[in-house]
């Protein structure tokens, strides 16, 4: 007489060999009756992958427009209210000052960026490593949670200086100050993504008798990097602002640096170039971010909106 065990395998691998069997023959069966229909969707296909680079043009050309209205009523309304210089400059003004120090911008922009990524790095490997603990274990959940929502109620300007009186003057406290704001977007949705597994696969991987660290590792990890790249693309912008508040307390490199000098100065189109310079690098990493995961989760529904 059979074992309940050996019933419950010879259960499971007769479904699994049922589906294994039974999916190609109803795809070739669907292929050979719907042929002229499964042509004209391919064709179909094809001209829609012809057209998508036009078709991008639609998620570029609005903000675009968008932005350069906004520049010509700003660079009128300065012109003709007669507003000095160190109150609002006019943008000519401002991109006259950022391409003649353009160099200067580069300089403090990519030492800024080189901080704001240092702590993005630090701040998501913490948070993930937490992340993994926490979705393990309920007690450690219970005990590491609370102080993970302490310290994201905690102002960042109120910790800067603690930091800096802490860790000098050099770059280490603005990595850390960049790394504590990055920390816990990724910390929640690491969480979230390592529970949120399907558990059909999940009971799969039990019947195969898959250990702890092969279940995380091909069914935990996968199934969490929708989640972890949507902290992604919350955290990386994050971790710039925490590299200028950081820039703000210590040190006199960086774009944050230079805002506090240039208010201090009533020099405001230097203030204002920095703070386009700025605006750029987090454009630019949340596109880049954005195109990874686009590469990476290719299968996932997540991606049809990039």
């Amino acid at each position: 007489m059979w074992s309940a065990r050996s019933a419950s395998w010879i259960t499971h691998t007769g479904l699994r060999m049922r589906f294994l069997v039974e999916s190609p023959l109803r795809r070739r069966q669907s292929d050979s009756t719907d042929a002229n229909a499964a042509s004209g969707r391919s064709s179909s296909g094809r001209r829609h992958r012809i057209a998508s680079p036009f078709g991008a043009l639609g998620y570029v050309l609005p903000p675009a427009f968008a932005i350069a209205v906004a520049v010509v009523i700003w660079e009128a309304w300065v012109r003709a209210a007669g507003v000095p210089v160190y109150i609002v400059p006019a943008p000519t003004v401002v991109i006259a000052r950022l391409w003649g120090d353009f160099g200067f911008f580069v300089l403090h922009g990519g030492i800024t960026l080189a901080e704001a990524l240092a702590g993005f790095a630090l701040g998501a490997a913490v948070a993930f490593t937490g992340a993994t603990l926490m979705a393990h274990s309920r007690f450690l959940e219970r005990t590491l949670l609370p102080i993970a929502i302490l310290v994201k109620v905690t102002p960042i300007v109120a910790v800067a200086p603690l930091f800096v009186i802490w860790f000098g003057f050099g770059s280490l406290p603005k990595v850390l100050i960049a790394s504590l704001i990055t920390f816990f977007p990724v910390l929640v949705n690491a969480m979230v993504g390592l529970r949120a597994v399907n558990p059909g696969a999940l009971d799969f991987f039990r019947s195969l008798h898959a250990s702890r660290a092969e279940t995380y590792f091909k069914l935990r990890l996968p199934s969490s990097l929708p989640y972890l790249f949507a902290a992604f693309r919350i955290s990386i912008p994050l971790s710039v602002i925490g590299a200028v508040v950081g820039e703000w307390f210590s040190g006199d490199r960086g774009l944050g640096s230079v805002i506090i000098v240039a208010h201090n100065n009533l020099d405001m189109p230097t203030l204002f170039s920095a703070i386009l310079v700025l605006a750029f690098l987090g454009i630019t990493l949340t596109i880049i971010t954005a195109y990874i995961e686009r590469k990476m989760l290719f299968w996932h529904d997540s991606t049809m909106a990039f």
